[in-house]
């Protein structure tokens, strides 16, 4: 009893400092995006302002007003990048792993070299990326060095889309997604043997493909088309992204390929496995809890993506916008701090979407054990 009275003491500090320097501040945040503050210029930047309650209606906006068309392009512009970037990190990041696994000459050096771009930044790369991607120098120019002639893609500056949708489509979109990400738990829970957890996987997963396709093509968020797509400004962005932490990926993943012990190897071959046969059934499968971690990390760095786009492309170039460059535009130079403060809790419920399943996850199999 003496040991926890002693152990509650010595933490007590930090968790009354917790409470409030994050979890009070949080709730000062969500308060403000239920009230008008902004909402009148006189009052945004007075001593003490006079703030009435709107309820949602700051979310309504943003979602579906007339005003805010840049919000939802910065939205659509973050699920792109978010799904861009987790890919090409992932994926570039296995490669390198991989050819490293075989142990090539000069591998501590090469080690290095792709370990290095993740000690800098996000605001240095965004420098060095901005100078490479520079329309009439960098990387249009290196054909020439070949005798051929310069690219001419205009990277940051193009206003062009692709991939292109209504932003009336967006219930029918989120429910089909979320619908297939449920159905794909129930698949998981199903292998792990975990029967209620994929009865409830199940039916969510049923509810809302049913809703999606009985009743999401009738509803509407606007009563105008609003088309919004994938941004070709944010390739540059990306490259930039993905160069920076692939080496993040390919440490994981390099560790995970050293850890896998040899007799799962030589039993795969003992049973005529080919090379890629064995990456495919034994060696990814085995990877899969270092997958889902980079994609938390990955996934926690995207939703919260700023410095980057802020270095590369301003804070005033709409095609390169999301969410939290448009929160700084409308709280700091705008004054609708009410508005601003709906943008940060909508990101705050992002980033809790995808860490809290995996906290659960984790602390779940920690009981187990």
């Amino acid at each position: 009893m003496r040991d926890r009275i002693t152990a509650f003491l010595v933490l007590l500090p930090s968790l009354v400092a917790v409470g409030i320097f994050v979890y009070g501040f949080i709730g000062q945040n969500l308060y403000v995006s239920l009230t008008d503050w902004g909402k009148n210029p006189a009052q945004a930047l007075a001593q003490r302002p006079e703030l009435h309650f709107v309820g949602l209606a700051n979310y309504r906006e943003l979602f579906t007003g007339f005003v805010d068309v840049r919000f939802r392009q910065s939205a659509v512009n973050l699920i792109f990048f978010t799904f861009f970037f987790m890919a090409g990190s992932l994926g570039l990041g296995l490669l390198l792993a991989v050819a490293l696994d075989q142990s090539p000459k000069g591998e501590g050096f090469f080690r290095t070299v792709f370990l290095f771009p993740m000690a800098l930044s996000f605001v240095v790369t965004g420098t060095i990326w901005r100078w490479l991607l520079q329309p009439q120098g960098g990387v249009n120019v290196l054909p020439t060095l070949f005798g051929l002639p310069p690219l001419s893609f205009p990277w940051l500056t193009t206003r062009e889309q692709v991939l292109v949708f209504d932003w009336n489509q967006l219930p029918f979109y989120t429910a089909l997604v979320v619908g297939l990400v449920f159905l794909y738990v129930a698949y998981r829970a199903h292998r792990e043997g975990e029967r209620k957890r994929r009865l409830f996987a199940l039916l969510s997963g049923g509810v809302l493909l049913l809703w999606a396709f009985a009743f999401g093509p009738r509803v509407h968020l606007l009563p105008y088309p609003e088309p919004h797509g994938f941004s070709l400004a944010l390739v540059g962005v990306i490259l930039a992204a993905v160069w920076q932490m692939s080496g993040y990926t390919m440490a994981l993943y390099l560790a995970g390929l050293r850890g896998i012990p040899v007799e799962v190897l030589e039993a795969a071959k003992v049973d005529g496995a080919s090379p890629w046969q064995t990456y495919r059934y034994v060696i990814l499968p085995l990877l899969a809890p270092i997958t889902l971690s980079a994609m938390i990390v990955l996934g926690h760095i995207a939703l919260k993506i700023f410095d980057l786009i802020f270095a590369m492309a301003g804070l005033d170039y709409a095609p390169t916008d999301v969410p939290a460059i448009y929160m700084y535009l409308l709280a700091f130079r705008g004054n609708q701090f009410a508005k601003g403060a709906a943008i940060g809790i909508l990101l705050l419920l992002l980033v809790a979407l995808v860490v809290i399943p995996y906290l659960a996850s984790q602390l779940r199999k920690e009981v187990r054990r």
